[in-house]
């Protein structure tokens, strides 16, 4: 049966669907006294039908296995019991006290079927080209007519703007007497200065739809309008608004959107949102959930012994604009994020406390890396991001020096990597100047001397629509300093259609740009509508991301090129070439488990009354965690969303959800290993096993 079909079955419907292609499963139920003799019939029925090791009877086994356990789901903090084939039982005997979601018992009856089948084949290298070639870049000369004309509308929305505001002292004001022709062309050169954007973003439904050209919908603007009383905070600028689409033809904008554009889900818990990453709740004087010890305040973020975060209080800690799937959402809801600039500003205390945070890395018997983010590292102003880099290159000396007095095997592990976390590359490219080259080059060559090896702009590129010709030269204009750019993904459902991240990853790497991370959305209610199963990341990992797979021996080659290239992006094109790569599948599927890390190394062992599937989680093995993960035991995290409800999603937007059959197969999951680049480098020195900054309770 056809996906599209199966996906609007009927409990009854379905029930006959058991009955056709499952009789022996269905005869086995009606003929179990109960639930438990019903399972023990089951087990006996797949040891005598297929073979021991066949993945599809692995998981059957265990979804036998874990019926009727209760286990601790670690992101709502709570005990649940699974009841996975409990209800299977109630559904094909009739005995279920009231109608469940289909979604469970299409899971289910996927899972059954795979008994009969063989492995789907991979899909051919001809079918992922064009799915990957389905996407347009904004390099593409289309996109870019389009662009243009949204430019055009947006420049004289602006003067309507200017005309109209009350601040007279801005810089962005119109001369008495001047004419519309005069105005255009002065918005015109004032749209290549990022502090014009920052100034002009759009902080309302209405100055947003205006932006647009009127093209929200009244449902959208009704729902943007509940926001806005709720409180959220809006701030798109113009530059990011011309990439969006507002035309009925041309290029598919879902990616951009489903930035910038609220869910119900979204509108509606705002203000009860959590922190899925509970290591970044703070007490003073108390470890955080993942046993380390921070200074006050939310400055310093930590769960592994190697990294720590850095969040001046700049405006580094605002950004260039508000993603709806932010993973910091509950800090723009408590205020301690927002996009009120001149309040973020650096006090005069600033420096100071930089200090007293330079002093924690500075005494860490195990940190090496250190992410300035925020918000957004960029976000800070030139002089003042570098001074926070001299600071960090002054406590990487005085860490240095001090190790020259300890014996070896007791010395401290020294500063090799520095990242800046930022979205502006993509969000408002226009922020990459001269000046900011100049502090990130100058840095580098002197940091280098000291044994700083790891120079990074960590970015992230949602789309290949974002790669603008503006995109483009910042991104030239970093690497020319010398630093690499890594990207992240959120993988959310936009970005998990098929071929999207392929394109992506073409794109960024003709560039010079290497992938890094694809991160799974978090699981909160929040983050539902944009929320991807981890199958269909591990899917995509299989049929899709293969094609770009590099042997242990070329990734070790090309990290050492890259290290030490003059120029990253023709590096990344000749080894493509050289190895007829169409991308380089350098990047990690990632869930962030709380309190502990990423991982994808899973196994489904049961599914919710509504189908979403309940997985068990490992740590990934490649990497050093925190000594909490010894006290934790078994990691059990409930999707956000079932596989159906994901498909549904899908072909609302427009996908064939018969390319994604296969995703119903992908029930466990293993963390890739790391690409080379991204290993910390070997120390000329044996360095302290301890641990400092550690509170675990026995």
């Amino acid at each position: 049966m056809k996906q599209k079909k199966m996906l609007a079955l009927t409990l009854s419907q379905l029930k006959q669907l058991y009955r056709n292609e499952l009789p022996e499963i269905v005869r086995i139920a009606e003929q179990s006294d109960g639930t438990e003799s019903f399972k023990q019939d089951l087990s006996e029925f797949i040891t005598g039908q297929t073979d021991a090791e066949n993945e599809a009877a692995r998981q059957i086994r265990l979804l036998i296995e874990y019926d009727g356990q209760e286990v601790h789901e670690l992101s709502t903090d709570e005990q649940m019991t699974v009841s996975t084939l409990s209800l299977l039982y109630g559904f094909l005997t009739g005995d279920l006290e009231e109608d469940i979601e289909t979604d469970l018992f299409l899971d289910i009856f996927q899972q059954f079927k795979r008994l009969q089948s063989l492995a789907a084949p991979l899909p051919p290298p001809q079918r992922v080209k064009a799915w990957t070639e389905r996407w347009p870049s904004g390099l593409n000369k289309d996109v870019q007519l389009i662009r243009a004309k949204n430019k055009e509308r947006i420049l004289h929305a602006l003067i309507q703007k200017i005309e109209h505001r009350k601040n007279t002292v801005s810089r962005y004001r119109f001369e008495e007497g001047i004419s519309y022709e005069e105005k255009y062309h002065l918005v015109e050169e004032w749209w290549n200065d990022f502090r014009f954007h920052l100034a002009m973003a759009a902080k309302s439904p209405t100055e947003l739809n205006r932006f647009l050209g009127n093209s929200l919908s009244a449902e959208t603007m009704y729902l943007l309008s509940r926001a806005r009383k709720k409180g959220m905070p809006f701030f798109v600028t113009p530059y990011y608004l011309s990439l969006l689409n507002p035309r009925n033809e041309g290029y598919n904008d879902d990616s951009l959107r489903s930035y910038i554009l609220y869910s119900p889900q979204l509108v509606e818990t705002y203000g009860q949102i959590r922190a899925w990453e509970r290591e970044d709740i703070v007490e003073v004087g108390k470890p955080n959930a993942a046993g380390w010890l921070l200074p006050d305040g939310h400055n310093i973020h930590r769960r592994y012994p190697e990294v720590a975060i850095l969040i001046p209080d700049t405006m580094g800690r605002a950004c260039g604009g508000l993603c709806a799937s932010c993973q910091r959402m509950y800090d723009f809801q408590s205020k301690r994020l927002n996009f009120e600039f001149d309040s973020l500003r650096p006090k005069e205390t600033w420096e100071k406390k930089l200090r007293r945070l330079m002093t924690y890395f500075e005494e860490d018997t195990q940190l090496r890396d250190i992410l300035i983010t925020g918000g957004d590292a960029l976000m800070s102003q030139n002089k003042t991001l570098a001074t926070i880099l001299e600071a960090v290159y002054r406590m990487a000396v005085r860490k240095r020096k001090a190790n020259q007095e300890r014996p070896e095997g007791e010395k401290y592990a020294e500063l090799q990597r520095i990242r800046l976390g930022s979205r502006l590359p993509a969000y408002l490219p226009m922020r990459i100047n001269e000046e900011l080259v100049e502090i990130l080059r100058t840095f580098k060559e002197k940091a280098s001397v000291i044994g700083i090896r790891q120079f990074i702009i960590q970015t992230h590129f949602q789309t290949p629509l974002e790669v603008t010709p503006e995109a483009k030269e910042g991104i030239r204009k970093l690497l020319s300093a010398g630093w690499l750019i890594t990207n992240q993904l959120v993988y959310n459902v936009a970005a998990s259609r098929r071929g999207h991240t392929t394109r992506l990853r073409q794109v960024l790497n003709e560039l010079g740009v290497v992938c890094y991370y694809t991160f799974s959305v978090k699981g909160f209610e929040e983050n539902n509508a944009v929320f991807t199963p981890n199958s269909r990341s591990m899917q995509e990992q299989r049929e899709e991301k293969r094609f770009g797979k590099l042997n242990k021996e070329d990734a070790f080659n090309l990290s050492t090129s890259l290290e030490t290239a003059l120029d990253p992006a023709v590096c990344i094109r000749q080894f493509l070439k050289i190895h007829h790569l169409p991308f380089l599948a350098t990047d990690r599927s990632v869930l962030n488990l709380p309190a502990i890390g990423k991982s994808m190394t899973f196994n489904l062992v049961g599914m919710t009354e509504d189908g979403k599937r309940i997985l068990r989680f490992e740590h990934d093995g490649t990497r050093r965690h925190s000594p909490i993960i010894n006290q934790l035991g078994q990691i059990y995290i409930v999707e956000n969303k079932s596989i159906a409800a994901y498909l549904r999603q899908l072909r609302a937007m427009g996908e064939d959800v018969e390319d994604y059959t296969s995703i119903w197969n992908y029930t466990e999951g293993k963390t890739e290993s790391r690409f080379s680049l991204y290993e910390y480098p070997d120390f000329p020195f044996r360095i302290t096993e301890k641990m400092s900054n550690l509170e675990i309770a026995e």
